[in-house]
């Protein structure tokens, strides 16, 4: 405990889960602030109210120095501890503090630099390269740098390709907005994919619900903090916890899975069915007009269209009678597709990989329309002018499901 100003601190300590060690690997140390009479003040409040950068630096160092203190006394060991630093503080380490404050503190309170975990939000402007240039002396000294709250603010690819920072936070309202949304659970996990190749771990935060839980699991996170699996709280968690809630958590991954495939094979057969059925009756040298009106029919059906052996398209695009394009539509200069070349498209690389099967894509943007589309796509040999030649049949319907 101390005191800053007329406000006393202290810490709490919560807890950081390995999703698939099943088991506490860390805790981040968050400040807890009181004034005089007992009532809690915010965090925030406490750093707002430095009236310059130099009480901004002690303020932000004495509740350091609690942490690590309160964090010490519990003598914990072979874990992690998550400490946020303010941004302009830690630029100060390439202005002057240096390797030797960071290693005499350590010291002091007998926790290894390994041990430490800096959390920092991104920063730019002309405190920008002061920041890059305390990164290596933190990392001199085994020290691992966390950037904090991505996907809120400002964040960007960018500056984590700069920083290369050992793991990337994901901002509680990007796991909140995801957990019931499937368009941005997609784009979740292919941010918690992007990440991984440029290096870092992702340690999903403000996980409160099962379904944020789940979120996390089935995105491939690392690590996951937030009410769900434990409370900040003055004491740390058990050594090597293992957390029920985390436990039962694979069972209710694998049951939410099983679900979601009988619901996508249930939603997408008739779309199977419709898109074969046009197969046999072009095998049957039927014209394509009449080989895709079943599938042109379908409640959703939005374009058929054929392409040849290289993804050149042959012809123009056959549209359902309910998704005729208006005259003058936004994507009036792109529905003209006669001679494209999709031959780079998953839905034409895939059908020709594996011929007479029939194919269907993740929902993806489509370019005649301000939504989301899923194709389905065959490829077949058939006879034309007494050649052998491959054709891909393609159909799409637009996509407002999971």
């Amino acid at each position: 405990m101390g005191h800053f100003g007329p406000h006393i601190l202290s810490s709490h300590f919560q807890p950081i889960y390995s999703l698939s060690h099943m088991r506490l690997v860390g805790h981040e140390a968050l400040l807890r602030a009181h004034d005089q009479t007992g009532r809690s003040v915010p965090p925030l409040d406490v750093f707002h109210g430095c009236q310059d950068d130099r009480a901004l630096a002690a303020c932000d160092r004495l509740s350091r120095m609690i942490h690590l203190g309160n964090y010490a006394r519990q003598q914990r060991h072979g874990e992690w501890l998550f400490l946020n630093i303010h941004p302009d503080v830690f630029q100060l380490l390439a202005q002057g503090v240096g390797a030797s404050y960071l290693q005499q503190v350590c010291q002091h309170f007998g926790v290894p630099c390994e041990h430490l975990v800096i959390e920092v939000l991104e920063v730019g402007g002309k405190l920008a390269g002061y920041f890059d240039q305390a990164l290596p002396i933190a990392r001199s000294l085994g020290i691992q740098i966390a950037i904090d709250d991505f996907g809120a603010g400002h964040s960007n690819f960018d500056r984590v390709w700069q920083i290369k920072p050992d793991i990337v936070k994901l901002d509680r309202s990007l796991v909140a907005k995801a957990a019931s949304d499937r368009r941005a659970q997609r784009i979740v996990a292919q941010m918690v994919s992007l990440l991984h190749e440029c290096g870092a771990m992702v340690l999903m935060e403000g996980v409160e619900t099962i379904d944020e839980a789940l979120l996390a699991l089935d995105s491939d996170a690392d690590m996951v903090q937030g009410y769900f699996f434990g409370r900040p709280q003055p004491l740390l968690a058990p050594a090597h916890h293992e957390p029920e809630s985390l436990r039962t958590l694979y069972d209710d991954l694998r049951q939410m899975r099983l679900r979601k495939r009988d619901e996508h094979h249930a939603s997408i057969a008739p779309v199977r069915h419709a898109i074969e059925q046009a197969r046999q009756m072009m095998l049957a040298n039927r014209p394509l007009e009449e080989a895709c009106q079943a599938f042109l029919g379908l409640p959703q059906a939005e374009v058929c269209y054929l392409l040849d052996a290289d993804g050149h398209q042959i012809g123009h695009n056959l549209w359902s009678a309910q998704r005729q394009p208006a005259q003058g539509a936004q994507a009036s200069p792109l529905l003209d597709a006669e001679g494209a070349c999709w031959s780079r498209r998953p839905y034409f690389r895939r059908a020709v990989d594996h011929i007479d099967q029939v194919q269907i894509t993740r929902p993806y943007r489509t370019l005649i329309g301000a939504h989301q589309c899923v194709t389905a796509s065959v490829a077949f040999r058939c006879q034309v002018m007494g050649q052998d030649v491959l054709r891909v049949l393609c159909g799409d319907i637009v996509w407002d499901g999971g």
